[in-house]
């Protein structure tokens, strides 16, 4: 049992009160994060998740190593929390505890052009961490869907992955030193770039942890030069496996594009409902302003989204797949693409970079394309889906408002597996659910796929059965052949039932590192598929 009057007490004693809250509405908040199977049951009137005892708002590492000794000494947890935007689960207060928000260590510190290195905080917001790089004529080249609701810390802790890592590779790839304190409130700096040669990266220990070995306070980040030349192409392919196979050429004679999406058959299909070759979005054509160099659009919700009927066809096909009828759709549909669009599956293909070099590799990459069948349909495309490629993320309310649940699988592996990986998660998610795919992320060795399904069920009890349904089913298929269960979104709470049957023995060196840096377990118990110490 936790003494409430004495940890507000004494955490105001760290924070003062105004940096701690124990009001009902904070501990409602900073209970869930953006997990589909939690929004299903907010929606229905279920607020099932556990709630922490109280949230504080360091704005300093010694205020962070107080806290973490408190809890320690109290024998209570600790949770992480960056933006609230994972989808994961894996921000939920299983056993309460003290949520540390760490939005107001948000500094950019320094920026060193010789090294092409910055140190910035770890509560720094990914769109103004990349406005402030922008402005200093850099970019980090992270540009997830969350960009403008995640953190720098975030990002780290779940090792996340940008648009844009064809180019620049996903978080972990850009990190060159870590601060972070400890389960034994002790602040550990890891090497930097000119001392990692020697000995284990202990970089990689920590980053993708999800906030079980500790928190992140600050990172020292790779950046590079903002780019001088972006080029933007749509192309189409007849089907996954030819685009699949030319991406693959492409990568693997040592090109980079810096984006690369190829949409399956239904994704095309139904993209094109809301789809940017319309004649009323003449205003698409060609680059837009600003973008072309590398600024970020503004926040989607500042214009009148254009992914309106995209997400009315997504509702309108989860309550057609209700009653057991998701695999006639998913036929349907699959049938209309091929014998109505006649338009194969869509890929969209930009570099970006150095004027001459990205207008060269552009050159060579768009001639390998066309060298294996894919068909130029022109900038328009391409320049269309940069302008609105965060609409889709922010419009996924209605879903839910109107009864059905929307959510995103993406898993990636090697080339050689990655049809029967496409095959074998939609054949299961396809049981359930509409469900469709595009492949992005994609590097020399393998690619991810990103699937997106939409379903519905009468009542709460059904619907959260049929979600579970969907995430068992695809996991297990991800696993059968041989694949990874996440790509970027992380594990949490959804996926780590499966970090066993993943990594087997290696579990044991995540166990032995939770071990060594959080002895009394207090570090967002239940998570990452770790096993609890016994209370």
């Amino acid at each position: 049992m936790v003494d409430v009057d004495r940890l507000q007490r004494d955490l105001e004693a760290i924070f003062g009160p105004r940096r701690v809250s124990m009001r009902v509405v904070d501990l409602e908040t900073y209970a869930k994060d953006m997990w589909p199977r939690l929004l299903i049951a907010y929606r229905d009137g279920i607020h099932a998740a556990p709630r922490p005892h109280a949230i504080v708002w360091p704005e300093h590492v010694r205020e962070v190593i107080s806290v973490v000794k408190l809890a320690r000494a109290a024998g209570i947890p600790i949770i992480p929390y960056g933006g609230g935007s994972g989808v994961c689960g894996g921000v939920i207060p299983l056993r309460g505890g003290i949520t540390i928000d760490t939005k107001r260590m948000q500094a950019l510190r320094s920026v060193h052009s010789d090294e092409l290195i910055c140190d910035v905080e770890a509560g720094l917001s990914g769109e103004r961490f990349e406005r402030e790089l922008a402005r200093r004529g850099y970019t980090f080249g992270h540009f997830p869907s969350s960009i403008y609701c995640s953190t720098v810390g975030g990002w780290l802790a779940t090792r996340a992955a940008g648009q844009l890592s064809t180019k620049y590779g996903k978080v972990e790839d850009r990190l060159a030193g870590l601060s972070v304190v400890t389960g034994r409130g002790e602040l550990i700096e890891t090497d930097g770039p000119g001392r990692a040669l020697r000995g284990p990266s202990w970089n990689q220990l920590i980053v993708g942890s999800e906030g079980t070995l500790g928190v992140i306070t600050s990172a020292r980040l790779r950046v590079s030069p903002a780019p001088q030349l972006r080029v933007f192409r749509g192309y189409e392919v007849d089907d996954v496996h030819a685009g699949t196979e030319a991406i693959r050429r492409v990568l693997q004679k040592g090109l980079r594009p810096a984006v690369v999406r190829l949409y399956d058959e239904l994704d095309t299909l139904i993209n094109s409902f809301g789809s940017h070759e319309d004649e009323a979005e003449q205003e698409t054509r060609g680059p837009v302003p600003g973008i072309a160099t590398g600024a970020l659009p503004a926040w989607p919700a500042a214009e009148k989204p254009k992914a309106d009927r995209v997400v009315d066809r997504l509702i309108g096909f989860a309550k057609n797949a209700a009653l057991g009828n998701s695999s006639i759709v998913n036929k349907l549909f699959g049938t209309v693409a091929e014998k109505i669009a006649r338009r194969g599956c869509r890929l969209i293909i930009g570099l970006e970079g150095a004027r001459i070099r990205t207008e060269v590799e552009a050159a060579l990459t768009f001639h390998e394309l066309e060298t294996m069948g894919a068909r130029d349909k022109g900038e328009d495309p391409g320049w269309a889906w940069l302008k609105h490629r965060y609409h889709v993320s922010y419009r996924m309310s209605p879903v839910f408002r109107d009864g059905a649940f929307v959510d995103t699988m993406e898993v990636a592996s090697s080339w050689e597996r990655l049809t029967d990986l496409y095959d074998s998660v939609r054949s299961a998610i396809g049981k359930h659910a509409v469900v469709m795919a595009h492949f992005s992320h994609a590097y020399p060795d393998g690619c991810s796929i990103y699937f997106t399904f939409a379903g519905t069920a009468p009542d709460h009890t059904a619907a959260v059965r049929l979600y579970d349904a969907i995430w068992r089913d695809g996991m297990e298929a991800t696993t059968r052949v041989g694949a990874t269960i996440s790509h970027h979104h992380g594990v949490g709470l959804l996926k780590a039932p499966y970090m066993a049957g993943e990594h087997r023995e290696a579990m044991a060196i995540f166990e032995a590192a939770k071990a060594s840096l959080d002895p009394d377990g207090i570090f967002n118990p239940g998570k990452m598929g770790l096993r609890e110490k016994n209370r």
